[in-house]
């Protein structure tokens, strides 16, 4: 005989499931801004007062955060028998693809920066609430700056030059052949984009555009880092003044179109900013295409995105569209009627959170 699961505790069980996940996320962040992950997939395994020393932590701190980690699965320990301060703590080589490997695919560690940073301002968005303003993207701060560039690092570096373009054979054959291609990353953030394209085509001109100053501050940081501060130039700017700039061959928009007050007008400034023959690719949520509920994860986590921060921070500006995180396919499709494209497809690539839209004018 099939016994139906209580919903009462159903639920309850759930949200303590959510609650111990949130916590174990929060001590992913501590491992990830202090250092602590990288360490040990540098140097091995350590005991606490190792760990502490090379990470530059008080011991007593290194020791309760390594025992929590091994006993949430996220660490091994070699020795639990031994006296506290005397056990040594490994990072598994699978679980280091993950939480210190910035560009390996798996790495989905800057999720904890970006609850970190939601977490700053929760007092915020629940004022936004209720007066129906916004929070700006400023508040949010370095820890959520961190993580939304991080979280999308591994397919921008990777994907972005190496599957998205080469889904668009006479783009990609323009940027391998043209002299000096011109490419335009609009709402680039920390510009791991930007990069991933001037690393790819090297003959290319690439331009990263964000309005806020946190993020191209960031983005200037990484090119110098990764040497190519010579070859890209970021640029603290709206979407309007996109024409100023170009024209360009390729304009870039990567996860940014359902954040900006005015999509529409963004669409049209990329439009126009384009070289003849040029083409806009605007990625964003692989979502349903109409509303449902309840929805799969991939639905509850962009809503989850929407409500604290993704709307709050549309409505910081006015008039905005207050589009939230959930940009389904017709409306991708209704922006960029409205803009003037004659033209909307989608590629044929695979995804699990992304839906790439190539626009023509």
């Amino acid at each position: 005989m099939t016994t139906t699961p209580d919903p009462t505790d159903a639920l309850a069980e759930r949200l303590f499931a959510a609650t111990l996940g949130a916590l174990e996320l929060f001590s992913v962040y501590l491992g990830v801004e202090l250092g602590l992950y990288r360490t040990l997939d540098t140097h091995g395994p350590c005991t606490p007062v190792e760990l502490a020393a090379r990470a530059d932590i008080a011991p007593r701190y290194a020791r309760e955060w390594l025992e929590q980690q091994a006993v949430a699965g996220l660490l091994e320990v070699q020795d639990p028998s031994a006296p506290a301060d005397g056990r040594r703590y490994a990072l598994a080589p699978d679980h280091a693809h993950v939480l210190a490997q910035p560009e390996h695919p798996a790495h989905v560690a800057p999720f904890a920066h970006m609850l970190a940073g939601i977490g700053g301002v929760l007092p915020e968005v629940a004022r936004a609430y209720r007066t129906g303003g916004g929070v700006p993207y400023a508040d949010y701060g370095q820890a959520f700056r961190h993580g939304q560039g991080h979280i999308n690092r591994p397919a921008f570096t990777h994907e972005l030059p190496r599957e998205w373009l080469t889904a668009m054979p006479d783009v990609l054959a323009r940027l391998e052949s043209a002299r000096h291609p011109r490419v335009a990353d609009l709402g680039c953030g920390q510009g791991f984009s930007t990069l991933a394209v001037a690393q790819a085509f090297l003959d290319a001109h690439v331009d990263g555009l964000d309005a806020d100053p946190g993020s191209i501050a960031d983005a200037r940081a990484h090119a110098a880092e990764a040497g190519l501060d010579g070859r890209v130039r970021f640029l603290t700017a709206d979407a309007a003044t996109l024409a100023a700039h170009g024209p360009y061959d390729l304009v870039l928009i990567l996860e940014a179109l359902h954040d900006m007050a005015d999509p529409v007008g963004a669409l049209h400034a990329a439009r126009a900013a384009l070289t003849a023959g040029g083409t806009v690719l605007v990625v964003d949520e692989k979502v349903a295409d109409s509303f449902d509920a309840p929805g799969d994860e991939v639905e509850r986590m962009m809503y989850g995105w929407s409500v604290t921060h993704c709307l709050p921070t549309q409505l910081a500006e006015q008039p905005s569209a207050a589009l939230g995180t959930v940009l389904r396919s017709p409306t991708v499709r209704e922006l960029a009627e409205q803009a003037g494209y004659s033209s909307v497809g989608v590629l044929p690539v695979e995804n699990d959170f992304f839906r790439l839209y190539r626009l023509d004018p």
